[in-house]
């Protein structure tokens, strides 16, 4: 993403109990009923959830880097970075561009790995049903793949290949590139811990997720994230305080604990092994686990995704005698959903008046896409468990898991055309999507339709300036999305609104799977009468 001030990405510029945006609050949601377990509308969505889950997988391809497989479906796209780690006599090549530039950033993509193996885990069986299982698991693997090159031993971690303000300074498709390919890493006397955490937590959800498909490599990638995780919990501290360059566009701004148990709590889940489980436990406190009641789950802080996990815990009788702890861990879950649902105490995300919650001002959508899979996780939880959630706001009554669904669709609705500008901020879904884009090899004539060279300047000359949509549309691809006050300018030069990031499109692989599963029931019933 395009550098103009310190962290531009939009992780947490300060850790605290109250959203940072201007915004005035408007209560303007209107709920769309679903199906239920318990009620049947009359009604089905007139969103084509199957045709959005389909595209928000093909956005992956369009982030690749290094050579392209023969099954590739992004046409315009062809092979890049092939040379990647070369100047340290290593091989990086492979792995994801984080947005509209080619710097392979490895905390983001790590996460983007994470959130895409936690949607198939919830929901496989839906991507299945709707015949993407294949794609989402080349999706995980595309990644992980690159995990496993950039681990080249216990204590060393490639944490990025080229470096954003060379990078910037070219407007060039990835096919092209001559900037900087100088690859950064961690190790003993350079430590990040919260990367190691962050890539053994991926590396961790993706072995669940290959644990039957194909055995050895989930063993492969378990093997990895133990690594990892050691490596990261022995060798402490901010992996932007041991790579300088990354601080202006992915600085660890929550620090490295939320990382280390959040790594631990995947590595429990892949494993059931109690080394896992008593680390997350007994270090909930120090760690800030149990402490910080947080309103952003992002690629930077990732607090609320650990505590809604640990919430899960509590069903499970083995966990009984750590139950005064796992329900710590919930209370600041339920803080951060019920901050979500307006129903908390001068400490809810602002929304804008047309409803969608509004976390800042850089690529708001990012917020949005995490808190929508967070909140329909935790709505099935409920569900399955014959719960609700208990927001402490005035007059606040229990949430049950319904209301809590309706508002996620809400926003998944907002996110696919249900807003004041009538637009979809998917690239490529519906009739009306952003067609300026901020992205490099999507806003200059394909390599593959013209091999001519174009130098790192030209394309600033001859592309980035054209009033022309984009000749390649990023299908799939969640920009940044609309302002405070629901407005929205598709153009190429505004990167806080229409540049995207794999970290956006990510969570809503498995809230579109389960939406889908959602209106095609609905269909079965409305066809049943």
């Amino acid at each position: 993403m395009e550098k103009k001030k310190q962290n531009p990405h939009g992780g947490a510029s300060t850790i605290s109990k109250s959203p940072q945006s201007s915004c005035l609050l408007l209560l303007s949601i209107i709920f769309t009923a679903t199906v239920s377990s318990s009620a049947v509308v009359s009604d089905v969505s007139g969103f084509d959830y199957a045709d959005a889950l389909s595209k928000s997988l093909l956005y992956f391809e369009s982030q690749r880097s290094g050579r392209l497989p023969y099954n590739q479906r992004v046409a315009w796209r062809d092979h890049s970075g092939l040379t990647d780690g070369l100047e340290q006599g290593v091989d990086l090549v492979g792995g994801y561009y984080d947005a509209g530039d080619h710097v392979k950033f490895g905390l983001p993509m790590a996460f983007t790995v994470t959130m895409l193996s936690w949607g198939v885990i919830e929901y496989g069986d839906q991507i299945a049903s709707a015949g993407e299982f294949e794609h989402a698991l080349e999706a995980i693997k595309w990644g992980t793949d690159y995990f496993i090159k950039s681990h080249t031993s216990p204590n060393v971690l490639w944490a990025e290949v080229g470096d954003g303000d060379t990078d910037h300074y070219c407007w060039q498709r990835p096919e092209d590139m001559t900037t900087c390919r100088h690859a950064y890493k961690i190790d003993e006397n350079n430590p990040g811990s919260d990367l190691a955490g962050e890539t053994a937590a991926a590396m961790a959800a993706a072995s669940i997720v290959f644990r039957k498909a194909n055995p050895h490599y989930s063993h492969l990638l378990l093997h990895h994230a133990q690594q990892l995780f050691d490596f990261g919990d022995k060798y402490r501290g901010r992996y932007d305080a041991s790579v300088d360059v990354v601080k202006s566009y992915y600085a660890s701004v929550s620090g490295y604990m939320d990382e280390l148990l959040w790594g631990a709590m995947w590595l429990y889940k892949a494993t059931d092994n109690d080394k896992y489980l008593n680390y997350f436990i007994q270090n909930a406190d120090s760690f800030g686990g149990i402490g910080w009641a947080i309103t952003e789950f992002s690629w930077d802080v990732k607090y609320a995704g650990l505590q809604i996990m640990a919430s899960k815990l509590l069903m499970e009788e083995k966990h009984k005698q750590h139950r005064h702890i796992l329900e710590q861990y919930r209370s600041k879950a339920e803080h951060y959903l019920c901050s979500c649902l307006n129903k908390n105490n001068n400490s809810n995300v602002d929304r804008t008046p047309a409803g969608l919650l509004y976390v800042r001002q850089w690529n708001n959508m990012q917020y949005v896409s995490t808190a929508a899979f967070l909140l329909t996780v935790y709505s099935d939880f409920l569900r399955s468990s014959n719960q609700k959630l208990h927001c402490h706001g005035d007059g606040a009554a229990a949430v049950d898991h319904q209301e809590i669904l309706n508002f996620a669709r809400s926003q998944v609705e907002y996110i696919l055309g249900s807003n004041p500008m009538n637009t979809s901020y998917l690239v490529g879904y519906g009739s009306k999507y952003p067609n300026r884009v901020h992205h490099r090899g999507a806003s200059i004539v394909s390599y593959r339709e013209n091999k001519g060279f174009i130098g790192c300047t030209q394309g600033y000359d001859n592309w980035y300036s054209r009033e022309d949509p984009n000749p390649n549309v990023v299908v799939g691809a969640l920009v940044g999305g609309p302002d405070c006050q629901d407005n929205f300018m598709d153009q190429r030069d505004n990167y806080m609104q229409t540049e995207a990031c794999t970290y956006n499109t990510a969570p809503l692989v498995g809230v579109f799977a389960k939406l889908l599963q959602l209106e095609e029931e609905s269909k079965s019933l409305i066809a049943s009468y």
